[in-house]
């Protein structure tokens, strides 16, 4: 097929089990959502690339879901980089389910050292990758008309401050830095001749505010003449409410102000495949424990919630 632009995806967390407080038939839904990336992506004639995270769990992924993916992703064989709920381990293993499809040749690994090098709409294009946890470039020596580079990383942009650790800066070379990780979507910043942009994810796995407000969408490169122009495209999604259990609000939790209680409620009306009410109530309440503690009753809960599932 001859591209006429691109399609990065950020963050699919598929998964055979929902996670967090996801009320709805979640694989299905991510799958439906992935679908119709790869059927947009065709229809427009776009190349797709993953910015990584394409699983929520790295391993033990269902048989039918990682065969459905590779039927889904083969006929176009996306870039992909892997993000840090791709591996069990800091870097990717045979172990780790995003191998069997790098495997299959359903999809075609980036790393910085080998990035991709092809023509789309009529002009030289790199997209290179560099995955979670690993060093970015300082910039790439290349003739290509536009440099693009894909990351999964926690970068310090506006609204992101207090999480980032990476500061954006000019990478000689590099016309675009997109980044994956960063759930929801944040200012694109300026640095030289470099545009760092976070277009969020198409998957809502966390209830918050933030989530609340996210649009899932995906980010396209179009190019005109010389230049290139970055636009979000939305994702059909379903509201909030329709796929997130409500926040449960006992009464004597309110009048005690008593986040144990309100801890206590959550898991009570909500036994989520993932152990997300257990593992919000021990972020909430086990600062009161010694350290030695705190670890032995996260083991304990870490059994617990791998036997549930």
């Amino acid at each position: 097929m001859t591209h006429e632009g691109i399609l990065f995806i950020g963050d699919p967390h598929i998964s055979s089990r929902p996670p967090g407080f996801r009320s709805d038939d979640y694989p299905r839904t991510i799958l439906d959502k992935l679908s119709w990336c790869m059927e947009y992506a065709r229809k427009n004639k776009l190349k797709t690339a993953l910015l990584g995270d394409l699983f929520h769990y790295p391993r033990d992924n269902a048989n039918w879901l990682v065969t459905e993916l590779i039927e889904l992703l083969s006929p176009q064989v996306p870039l992909a980089i892997y993000g840090n709920h791709d591996v069990r381990e800091n870097v990717l293993s045979q172990d780790d389910s995003l191998s069997i499809l790098a495997a299959s040749g359903a999809i075609e690994m980036l790393t910085g050292d080998e990035p991709w090098n092809g023509t789309i709409a009529g002009r030289q294009v790199v997209i290179g990758g560099t995955s979670w946890g690993r060093k970015l470039p300082s910039g790439h020596d290349s003739t290509a008309d536009h440099v693009f580079w894909m990351t999964h990383h926690d970068l310090i942009v506006p609204g992101y401050e207090e999480i980032g650790r990476v500061k954006p800066k000019a990478l000689p070379g590099i016309n675009a830095v997109i980044n994956g990780h960063i759930h929801r979507h944040l200012e694109t910043i300026e640095k030289g001749e470099t545009s760092w942009i976070t277009p969020g994810n198409i998957a809502r796995v966390s209830r918050g505010d933030a989530t609340r407000q996210h649009q899932p969408a995906v980010l396209q490169i179009q190019f005109q003449k010389e230049s290139w122009q970055a636009e979000r495209v939305t994702v059909p999604h379903g509201s909030f409410e329709d796929v997130f259990y409500e926040q449960v609000i006992e009464e004597e939790a309110v009048m005690a102000g008593s986040t144990f209680i309100h801890g206590l409620a959550e898991m009570k009306a909500r036994r989520t495949e993932s152990g997300a009410g257990l593992k919000e109530f021990l972020a909430a309440n086990l600062g009161s424990f010694d350290q030695d503690v705190q670890g032995e009753i996260n083991k304990l809960a870490e059994r617990y919630v791998a036997h549930d599932e």
